[in-house]
């Protein structure tokens, strides 16, 4: 009888912790991250960041992370997320394209927390750098460091859509409140370091004489560092760049000649694109955009920045 007894007990605790765990299970929020195919460092560092938080609350949430090439896979990825019963989607495009499907999502009662490059649709949410802000701070950069005076590079990447655009709007609109007096030049390259290079390389051959570059990628500036050496150039002082490459801060101190300067856009702030995803989800009242302000980083402040564990 006895021997009943405790078997009893010791099932019906079994059957509590298993209800109770099926309970648990249903009660996580269900969060898909879409992002880019690996093409870029800074790319890389955001599915890993995205990654890592997610285990953070995996208490909390189930994740399910899709990387894509191109528009039409991540929209049939998002599909499969919506099928698999995401509530919530953090989405990080590198194309046009993807404002029918993300608004399609929104209406089928997917909460969209788009991270970094903008999409153009009613009720998403947003997380980003302040990519315009990051032009401005290029413009008074290098301002200070060559007098109002002189021949700019501008190196856009058309492909990057508003990140590009607002960087290079921030930079101009401050040119002009500034008053500086710049022979501009303005070439399309990608955010690469081989693009960086062989863009770089061409227009060197174009101008003999080139005071600064307004670089907005640190990938690209490494390669662009690398044109301008290959050339023997002496005539550039300053090449600004964006991100936060590690890589990068280290360059910073071993050329005197050239000033090197990152405009901080840490592929980190991804989590707090994740964190806004479930703040919703739970009810928080969150607001609509949440732009992160830009630090400079160059060859007096490198070391505060410098992190042997970030993946890019």
């Amino acid at each position: 009888m006895k021997k009943a007894l405790v078997f009893l007990v010791v099932f019906s605790l079994l059957v509590t912790l298993v209800l109770a765990g099926s309970v648990s299970a249903q009660d996580k929020h269900k969060i898909g991250i879409l992002a880019p195919a690996v093409t870029h460092g800074w790319v890389a560092a955001v599915a890993y960041h995205a990654e890592a938080r997610c285990e953070e609350l995996s208490d909390e949430i189930e994740y399910r992370i899709q990387t894509s090439s191109n528009a039409s896979e991540m929209t049939s990825q998002l599909d499969d997320l919506k099928t698999w019963g995401a509530e919530a989607i953090v989405a990080f495009p590198q194309w046009t394209g993807m404002e029918v499907p993300i608004q399609m999502a929104i209406q089928d009662g997917v909460e969209v927390v788009n991270f970094d490059i903008k999409i153009d649709v009613d009720g998403v949410y947003r997380v980003a750098g302040d990519n315009y802000d990051m032009g401005v701070q290029g413009a008074h950069y290098i301002s200070d460091k060559i007098g109002n005076k002189g021949t700019v590079v501008i190196l856009e990447v058309p492909t990057a859509g508003s990140v590009s655009e607002l960087r290079k709007e921030g930079f101009l609109d401050t040119l002009d409140e500034i008053g500086a007096d710049y022979e501009l030049h303005t070439y399309a390259t990608q955010f690469t370091r081989e693009a960086g290079l062989s863009d770089m390389s061409d227009i060197l051959i174009r101008h003999d004489q080139i005071d600064a570059v307004y670089s907005m990628d640190d990938e690209t500036s490494i390669g662009v560092l690398k044109a301008i050496e290959e050339a023997g150039r002496e005539d550039i002082k300053v090449v600004t760049g964006g991100g936060g490459m590690q890589e990068y801060f280290e360059m910073m101190p071993e050329n005197e000649d050239i000033w090197i300067q990152s405009a901080l856009y840490s592929p980190a702030m991804v989590k707090d694109a994740v964190d806004m995803a479930v703040d919703i989800l739970e009810g928080e009242e969150v607001p609509e955009e949440k732009i992160i302000p830009t630090t400079i980083v160059d060859r007096t402040n490198y070391k505060e920045f410098l992190d042997p564990d970030s993946p890019y």
